[in-house]
């Protein structure tokens, strides 16, 4: 869908179950609006709850058998479950940063982009800390097209700075007035502590939106120099014990399916981005991308050496 396609409920209803295809187009339906609110269109007010009273009403005259109409529903109370999250919540920490040194060539660019399809990146002066501004590709797409030269620093358009303490929401208004959709998170030093998208808040909104860049294949595991694992959450804990040796006990391993699921048990809760635990074991666990609803991504250290009855 377009940015500026709005398509209008429907009229048809059905006493079954609702398709895969009927979700989906009932999801974009839904996200049609959301865009449009950021964009400004959807209302003439400043106001996020004057907005939703507003879709509120369009809804009621809505056919209440319409699955579209329940998905915007549902939408409208993602809306208000995430007027406690801050931007912390969903912001892309500091290490997993892709960003380009103002003085860097195109060729830089060209090797960034074949690894990760982004259409802006951050650009920064000698390091991270110093961010010139915000680098969008198709004014480099532009300059190419006209061989015109091509200056990082002077295509970079103004960065949007803010604290991983502001209310999420809040971020999302700003986004849509400045119109902006990438912004710098700082800590209380004045260094770069993250990185938040428009993609990033709204998926916080609607869940997750798969577009044809996102990685279908398996659970990633990418192992340090310093011996350390990244590791995504989703990796299967007894596959990760058949690479990486036993280490789970065996109440442990009744109860636990995935890494994601071992640090929840080890938390106690659905821990944050930053938050650290030690296994039994003497493995350590480090959170490094997670939000108000799961764990995304893990940090391992001292691992289990895998012995010869491991493998068998």
């Amino acid at each position: 869908m377009s940015d500026d396609e709005h398509p209008r409920n429907g009229g048809s209803s059905t006493e079954s179950p609702p398709t895969a295809v009927e979700e989906k187009r009932a999801k974009a339906r839904a996200m049609g609006w959301l865009k449009g609110f950021v964009r400004g269109k959807a209302s003439n007010t400043n106001h996020l709850q004057e907005a939703i009273d507003e879709y509120i009403e369009e809804l009621k005259e809505v056919d209440h058998d319409d699955v579209s109409a329940d998905s915007q529903k549902e939408l409208i109370a993602n809306v208000l479950k995430t007027r406690d999250l801050k931007v912390y919540d969903v912001m892309i920490p500091r290490a997993d940063i892709v960003a380009i040194e103002q003085d860097a060539t195109v060729e830089d660019l060209r090797e960034i982009m074949r690894e990760k399809q982004f259409s802006r990146l951050p650009v920064y002066e000698q390091d991270l800390d110093k961010i010139v501004g915000m680098l969008h590709i198709k004014d480099v797409l532009g300059a190419l097209l006209d061989s015109k030269p091509v200056n990082f620093r002077e295509m970079s358009r103004e960065a949007l700075i803010v604290s991983p303490g502001i209310p999420l929401m809040e971020l999302f208004l700003t986004m849509r007035e400045d119109k902006k959709h990438m912004a710098m998170v700082v800590d209380e030093h004045g260094g770069i502590d993250g990185l938040v998208t428009l993609n990033d808040v709204i998926e916080a909104i609607v869940g997750d939106i798969e577009d044809e860049f996102d990685n279908e294949d398996q659970p990633q595991v990418i192992e340090k120099s310093d011996g350390s694992v990244i590791a995504d959450a989703r990796i299967d804990i007894e596959d990760f014990e058949d690479r990486y040796g036993r280490f789970l006990d065996s109440d442990e391993r009744e109860d636990i399916d995935t890494l994601g699921g071992l640090t929840f048990h080890l938390a106690g809760h659905i821990p944050k981005r930053g938050e650290s635990f030690k296994h039994s074991s003497g493995m350590v666990i480090e959170v490094l991308d997670a939000d108000a609803r799961r764990i995304n991504r893990l940090r391992l250290r001292n691992l289990p050496v895998l012995s010869h009855s491991d493998e068998v």
